[in-house]
């Protein structure tokens, strides 16, 4: 984060604590081209990536997704911060009118086929065992039984309604049968009213977009990530059919529906009918700043921000001090807060940190 000439937030802070550890000194400054590194054209990395190979920095602190093609040109440390790929709306684009059948909301389709298919075989046992019984045959010689499936039906939806109905069960094996759908219709309703209450007051029946899949399947918004990212090769290489229709979606709209920088994007989501996919750590922090965006549940491609450098420099790819950083809290314990970054360059012994928040192609304030 900066303010004024300051800069402070999560990176700041364990640089602080890297520096405190291994004694060293350092200063802060905007990484050049503002990216955090990708393969461009030429086969050059770009940005963090691109700075360490080409020795203009010897570590990169930032929220630097640790990938397989990265780890093949520079070294990552333990993951400091663990994240996935989450989905960043703006709450108004997500919310629905509440429909006619709204108060089927509480179950599942499944469940409540299974609720009609129970109430029905109840209904049958009822008719059956009534039939098969002589207690239920108030003359025998005329053949009357007031047990007849409609009225076998009717008694079932009357326990379902917590209603008495007739007729009444005079046999001992129909007054079991109806003892147990009595007990079974409480427990069912005391379910349908706590979930039915939960959905009221939470109001996440108005998120219709729970997953990726119901991102692909709406028509109403548009959806992109950050150009170049790890975000956007991971759908990409990605073998799962809705991953692949998500890069295909982007890639034939790639001019439109991706963005430069994170700033763009949430400034996006809050302007327009438009969908964010990207760090869902950073999403949260958004989430957490702007009322209006919320972030969808599912969270997928779990990875972790890692420190990068050099291969073949002094820190190892599981240095002793991340172990001891985690114990102390100074690493996880502040994921609710880190989106800032921070990169590193020694110049005559001194350590150069080249500074900024990273969120696509361009370093912002936070």
């Amino acid at each position: 984060m900066v303010r004024g000439a300051e800069l402070e937030g999560y990176c700041m802070e364990l640089l602080g604590a890297l520096a405190g550890m291994l004694r060293f000194q350092y200063r802060v400054k905007v990484v050049g081209d503002g990216q955090y590194g990708a393969v461009a054209a030429g086969g050059n990395w770009t940005g963090m990536i691109g700075e360490i190979l080409r020795r203009e920095a010897d570590i990169a602190v930032a929220p630097l997704t640790v990938t397989s093609a990265r780890e093949e040109v520079v070294s990552f440390t333990t993951p400091f911060l663990q994240t996935g790929i989450g989905i960043l709306l703006r709450k108004d684009t997500t919310s629905q009118d509440m429909s006619f059948f709204h108060f089927l909301s509480p179950f599942s389709k499944e469940t409540w086929t299974a609720l009609l298919f129970a109430y029905l075989l109840t209904c049958f046992c009822l008719f059956l065992v009534a039939r098969l019984s002589p207690c239920e045959w108030n003359e025998p010689k005329n053949e009357e039984n007031h047990f007849t499936f409609l009225n076998s039906l009717w008694f079932g939806a009357g326990a379902l309604a917590l209603q008495g109905a007739t007729p009444r069960p005079q046999a001992l094996s129909v007054r079991v049968i109806a003892v147990v759908w009595w007990l079974f219709t409480l427990a069912l309703l005391a379910a349908y009213i706590a979930n039915f209450t939960a959905l009221l007051s939470s109001g996440s029946e108005q998120l219709p977009i729970q997953t990726f899949e119901d991102l692909v399947k709406q028509r109403n918004l548009e959806f992109g990530t950050l150009e170049g990212s790890s975000t956007f090769y991971y759908f990409k290489n990605s073998k799962n059919p809705i991953h692949q229709m998500i890069y295909e979606y982007m890639e034939k709209r790639r001019e439109h529906v991706l963005v430069k920088t994170y700033q763009e994007a949430v400034q996006r989501v809050m302007d327009s009918n438009y969908a964010f996919i990207g760090e869902s750590i950073s999403q949260d922090l958004a989430a957490a700043r702007h009322c209006n965006l919320i972030r969808a549940p599912e969270v997928i491609g779990a990875r972790g921000f890692g420190i990068a450098t050099a291969q073949g420099e002094s820190l190892s790819p599981a240095p002793p001090w991340m172990a001891e950083l985690q114990q102390q809290g100074q690493t996880q314990a502040g994921a609710s807060t880190a989106v800032e970054g921070a990169e590193l360059r020694t110049l005559q012994g001194r350590v150069t940190a080249l500074w900024g928040v990273n969120t696509g192609t361009h370093w912002l304030s936070l």
